[in-house]
């Protein structure tokens, strides 16, 4: 069977639980809405379907709504599949792979030698955080597990295995009655660490087969790949990650690796049954006492014993064991060893420096540190550094607001004694503007004797301008490189908040020119560094595919590798499958070693003169539209963000503290609020301004020979093409006539336009299954648009109407979040 097949029999099934489940009206309404959308699609008449819905109940509309999300959560498993079954089939050297990425290097004239170099000095460092784009409880992911276990064999037992499954689901609350904890949000992120686990020996085969086949020898190289958290540590305005949420995270951290372990160690106990011709089971001697000192939670070093025995392997002959079955022990605890994954922190720069304010304060040392000059609180911070005195006298309780803030560091610190040094990761500052933010958290870890290696996180426009000049001043302190010593230095990029502050096209410069500055300071200070971006899965967040945005960095600012957020649904389009896993795996690293071998280059002057005009115009255009006095309340009234405040989707607030502003919301849900009704206008408003600015001829030339450029308008093709102004339309209704909305029309069109004329094609035509994709998605996603709008109407025209509404309206939310993806 192919795609098509599986989509049918999956609707079929669907269909048959409706009609048993709802009955045979609820089955021929839901066919009679299909239909009328697909005229309306097709430039008939709404009148019908507008009195269809305006006439159903809330409690029927929600189960409208939730019969077409059912439909795209099938169809997505479906399409999954789909990958699996073309990945699984693909012969030769797989595009985009570790071993297209060595012949690449090869015809470049790079030797096995200076490959095996850059191996060595790269890390992709994927972490998993909590943000709330993926809305579907672990019940349903659950079911729908199952359900992609059996799409192999619909034309057999599997398919009733799926209707069982699909039954269950229907008669499932998909709505969260609580919002999730902590824990909760953990637990989900590490699900997927079973599928990339059994990805990881595949992926180091084929980097020894890759380079045998390219090289012509062997190699001992490893896969340059680390995995780390946020999650129960990224404090930033979630009040929940206490320092005691932050201590459970790490204990079910070293029990998820202990149970990883083990289930290993047994499966290579199994599979090493051969004798040592010197020591008769000595093989599987080491692997059971390996197995009982975890199982028994006594110290191990479990790598080096592991190495050892495989040489012995090699030694005695046995090279396809070696090689083969001992090598998925061998990747796993390499890569998440007895910790599992690196638990970052993640802390305002305003709650570290009010916490170093009273820590000083208390101490005697300086009555209002916040009030000092920047390099007045880099004196103080400085001589404090130099000293090892604690500030706390010993055996005291801190006072709650330094508890919070020392605590956390207090629990990575015990966890390192129980799981190595990588049980921790680095300490994130956010909103960092200064020097002193990255040398306050140096001070509170100072309190309880432990070593943190903080990174500043700049996030505005304003921010990303100033980070060279930071990351200098700060890489000149003295008492910072000393505890810097030979470690990476890593800069945290923040795609969301500049987005939201200066738009698409200014943003993206804004954080490649920040690149190539704060690589140039690096270089000249001798230190060797990092990125880490935080990126979404919306191209308003940075999202589209990673190896298109890695190869699209500026050239030779991949020095020690790079890291990368994963977050929200990506995690479950990404990691479900092992052999999905397996594959963006191997997309990410084949970008970021070829991006790495790319020796530092400045783009011509001509093109870099044109992307700053085309900045500058690009961000006074959206800050035209978002400065508007009527921008705001047209937002609140086209957009569901009040709606999605209320969905139990995530454990953090959707705004910072304060009263309701654009500047105090977070970008997710800013970002998500324009997925809902189509517009995406964080993906390209703007754009067309900074086109106009370049003119064509130079664009097209800029897209054809500058990956940076060519990235970018790749990316703002997908967000356009997922774009839809009939279904915008529908969402007009909620704010009356508007100026604001024929502006944002006519902007839409003219931005395809010069991008079309730019690419020299229509939308997405270098991507026809993507653009197939959403052509046949839009049909079934139409329903739950106008269900959404209808419930809106309601709810918001009625004293107490969204709590009336509000389940038909977050069922929607579901709904086209499944539909369109990419929401956050």
């Amino acid at each position: 069977m192919g795609l098509k097949a599986d989509v049918n029999v999956l609707g079929r099934t669907l269909g048959q639980v409706l009609r048993e489940q709802e009955g045979e009206g609820f089955f021929e309404l839901v066919e009679r809405t299909r239909a009328l959308v697909r005229e309306v699609r097709g430039g008939g008449d709404d009148a019908e379907l507008r009195g269809l819905l305006s006439g159903l109940d809330a409690h029927v509309a929600g189960n409208l709504a939730r019969a077409f999300t059912w439909y795209f959560q099938l169809v997505n498993l479906a399409e999954e599949y789909e990958r699996v079954r073309v990945l699984s089939g693909t012969q030769g050297v797989r595009p985009q792979s570790i071993e297209q990425a060595l012949v690449e290097l090869k015809a470049q004239g790079v030797g096995a030698e200076e490959a095996e170099a850059l191996l060595a000095r790269l890390d992709l460092g994927l972490t998993f955080t909590a943000h709330p784009t993926e809305m579907r409880r672990r019940t349903v992911r659950s079911h729908l597990v199952e359900i992609a276990r059996d799409i192999p064999n619909l034309e057999g037992e599997g398919q009733e295995r799926v209707a069982a499954h699909v039954e269950a689901l229907w008669r499932t609350p998909e709505l969260r009655r609580l919002k999730p904890t902590v824990l909760d949000e953990v637990k989900g992120g590490l699900n997927y660490v079973s599928s990339i686990a059994q990805a990881l020996p595949v992926l180091q085969r084929d980097l020894a087969r890759a380079f045998r086949h390219v090289y012509g020898r062997e190699t001992a190289a490893r896969l340059p790949l680390s995995f780390s958290s946020w999650m129960g540590g990224d404090r930033d305005g979630n009040p929940f990650v206490t320092p005691e949420a932050t201590r459970e995270t790490l204990s079910l951290h070293r029990e998820r690796a202990r149970e990883l372990l083990l289930g290993t160690i047994r499966q290579a106990y199994a599979d090493l049954s051969q004798e040592d011709p010197e020591d008769g089971e000595a093989y599987r001697a080491e692997l059971r006492a390996l197995h009982d000192a975890l199982r028994d939670g006594q110290p191990v070093d479990l790598l080096p014993r592991l190495e050892a025995l495989r040489e012995r392997l090699h030694a005695n002959g046995q090279h396809r064991t070696a090689d083969l079955l001992l090598t998925p022990l061998l990747t796993v605890a390499r890569v998440f060893g007895i910790h599992l994954v690196s638990l970052d922190v993640r802390e305002h720069s305003g709650q570290t420096g009010a916490a170093v304010a009273r820590l000083l304060a208390e101490a005697g040392v300086e009555p209002d540190y916040l009030a000092l000059p920047e390099h007045a609180k880099q004196e103080v911070l400085t001589r404090e550094l130099r000293s090892r005195r604690p500030l706390w006298p010993a055996g005291e309780v801190l006072p709650e607001e330094l508890e919070n803030a020392i605590g956390p560091i207090r629990e990575v610190q015990a966890a390192t004694r129980l799981s190595g040094p990588r049980a921790f990761g680095r300490y994130i500052i956010s909103m960092s503007e200064s020097v002193s933010d990255v040398l306050e958290p140096l001070l509170l870890a100072r309190e309880v004797g432990f070593r943190v290696l903080p990174v500043p996180l700049f996030e505005t426009l304003d921010d990303l301008q100033r980070a060279p000049q930071v990351v200098w001043e700060l890489l000149s302190v003295p008492e910072y490189r000393a505890m810097l010593g030979t470690d990476v230095q890593e800069i945290m990029l923040g795609y969301s908040d500049s987005n939201k502050d200066t738009g698409f096209l200014a943003a993206n410069w804004a954080l490649h020119e920040a690149q190539r500055r704060i690589s140039d300071v690096c270089r000249r200070a001798g230190v060797p560094w990092r990125f880490f971006h935080g990126r979404g899965t919306s191209i308003g967040r940075g999202g589209g595919p990673a190896s298109r945005a890695i190869l699209g960095q500026p050239a030779g600012t991949i020095d020690a590798g790079i890291r990368i957020t994963e977050q929200g649904e990506a995690l479950a389009d990404k990691y479900s499958h092992p052999v999905l896993a397996r594959r963006n795996l191997e997309q990410a690293l084949y970008g970021m070693i070829l991006a790495a071998a790319r020796p530092a280059q400045n783009p011509p002057e001509g093109w870099t003169e044109a992307m700053g005009r085309a900045a500058r115009a690009s961000a006074a255009a959206y800050r035209s539209l978002v400065d508007d006095p009527d921008f705001l309340p047209f937002f609140e009234a086209v957009t569901p963000i009040h709606e999605i405040a209320r969905l139990n989707i995530a454990s953090r607030p959707v705004r910072r503290p304060g009263a309701p502003t654009l500047t105090n919301l977070r970008a997710i849900p800013w970002v998500m609020s324009w997925t809902q009704n189509r517009a995406n206008l964080p993906g390209w408003y703007g754009l067309c301004e900074g086109l106009r600015e370049i003119g064509p001829d130079l664009a097209r030339t800029m897209y054809a020979e500058w990956p940076f450029f060519r990235t970018v308008l790749d990316n703002a093709q997908m967000s356009l093409a997922k774009s839809d102004f009939l279904i915008f339309a529908e969402y007009l209704r909620l704010s009356g006539e508007h100026r604001l909305a024929g502006h944002l029309r006519t902007t839409y069109d003219e931005t395809v336009g010069l991008v079309q004329e730019v690419v020299g094609g229509e939308l997405l035509a270098n991507e026809p299954r993507l653009r197939e994709s959403i052509k046949l998605r839009n049909p079934y996603i139409d329903p739950i648009h106008r269900i959404q709008v209808e419930m809106l109407c309601r709810a918001r025209s009625a004293e107490g109407g969204l709590d009336e509404y509000e389940r038909p309206l977050l069922l929607s939310i579901q709904g086209i979040a499944a539909g369109v993806r990419n929401t956050g």
